[in-house]
């Protein structure tokens, strides 16, 4: 099989959670255990972290093997979902996964013919990186959920430390309705004596991380509370570490979001540290400032265009009140398109009006039709125009002359961008 033809196969044969949304979603560890058994168990031979959470998880995990990475271990990255190539959800060093790794993982198990085994892609993805992780070697992997935590198909690992960034308010069709029911859901990956570090947590879902702690023998420590750790953002909106346990220093990660995601990494890495791994204080500094070579449609400036992929009503909380202060310092035009199973009448609902909209739909089932987008956000006040394409969108946008042109509302516009 081609390469072409492998991802096909997988894209095709399986659901896709990405592109098919609740209908794809297989919660249970019955068929990916199955499917990693028939494969020698790879994630056996794994010393993995394991990241999961409501927002940040995608930019934590990327730091933390990018710290990994700098401090001279062979590292493995396995995140989702991806931009423009299936194969950027397998990394070692830093480098994708080859096309043969993936022609060889499909070709095996099409010829297993494993009857009882109907795996879904992220299944099929999750035990093709364990096993691209065993056959490089790695040190350390470190590996985030899909969706979730209890039921994730990531959960048959049995890591060094756990880190859960924090809960809000998403997939509640699928976790739960509240933030202690979805907390019940991620805190799920906590393992017996494995310690878990965690960003941010309100007075309700710390009830339930201690509570599972205590279940596991083990303790969390939320970073939020650590004194020892400052972090702020400087006049252009870069993350610095002001004071750490591995000294101050700049990182490449822009945004106010990301100084929470800053001060859960450099938590993590303390309590790596602390249980015998070699981090250096350089090796921190190093690795946050070169995370973003890995880490895209995070605060990406592309083309002269502001990119994030913040999806859902938390991260708008930090994007609604950028694009208010843009809004008040001249012209400022949002591309903005949403999934359908968002919560975007609370994200509607925090929008300035200052800023004109531009409507798009990414090329994805689950995306609300520009349209539809427009016509929401014209019965709050707001001022949307709905275009054909999200390239549509943006080429507007330049026409109007806005000092500040930003693109979000779905990773899926933002990756058909970039």
């Amino acid at each position: 099989m081609t390469y072409e033809e492998s991802t096909q196969y997988i894209f095709a044969q399986h659901p896709v959670f990405e592109r098919s949304g609740a209908t794809a979603y297989k919660p249970g560890l019955r068929n990916v255990l199955a499917l990693s058994e028939a494969f020698g168990h790879p994630e056996r031979d794994l010393r993995c972290i394991h990241v999961a959470g409501t927002n940040g998880k995608g930019t934590t995990s990327h730091s933390l093997a990018a710290i990994l990475q700098a401090a001279g271990m062979r590292t493995g990255l396995y995140t989702s979902p991806h931009i423009s190539d299936f194969r950027e959800r397998i990394l070692v060093d830093g480098r994708m996964i080859e096309k043969a790794a993936v022609c060889d993982f499909t070709e095996r198990y099409r010829a297993m013919g494993l009857k009882d085994v109907h795996a879904s892609f992220f299944e099929l993805s999750t035990v093709m990186a364990f096993e691209h992780f065993r056959r490089e070697g790695v040190d350390v992997a470190v590996v985030e959920t899909g969706l979730g935590g209890r039921l994730d198909s990531t959960n048959i690992v049995s890591p060094e430390l756990c880190v859960i960034t924090n809960i809000s308010l998403d997939h509640t069709d699928l976790l739960g309705d509240t933030p202690a029911e979805i907390a019940a859901e991620k805190a799920g990956i906590i393992k017996e004596g494995v310690p878990v570090a965690v960003g941010e947590a309100c007075a309700e879902v710390r009830a339930v991380f201690d509570a599972r702690a205590a279940e596991m023998h083990t303790a969390a420590v939320y970073a939020e509370d650590r004194g020892d750790i400052a972090v702020r953002t400087d006049a252009e909106g870069r993350v610095e570490v002001a004071e750490s346990p591995f000294g101050a220093f700049g990182t490449c990660l822009r945004g106010d979001y990301q100084r929470a995601n800053v001060r859960t990494v450099v938590c993590a890495a303390d309590m790596l540290r602390a249980r015998g791994m070699a981090i250096t204080d350089r090796a921190v500094s190093e690795g946050l400032a070169a995370v973003g070579r890995t880490l895209r449609g995070r605060w990406e400036r592309h083309e002269g265009v502001l990119c994030d992929c913040g999806h859902n009503a938390a991260a708008w909380e930090y994007t609604s009140r950028y694009l208010a202060r843009k809004g008040s310092e001249g012209a400022c035009v949002a591309v903005v398109g949403f999934c359908a199973d968002k919560d975007v009448d609370s994200i509607i609902g925090m929008l300035p009006a200052s800023v004109r909209y531009h409507c798009v739909a990414a090329p994805t089932p689950r995306a609300i039709p520009a349209a539809d987008l427009a016509a929401k956000m014209r019965l709050r006040g707001l001022h949307a125009q709905a275009f054909g394409s999200v390239r549509e969108g943006v080429d507007a946008a330049r026409l109007t002359g806005a000092s500040e042109i930003f693109l979000g509302g779905s990773f899926y516009v933002v990756a058909e961008f970039l």
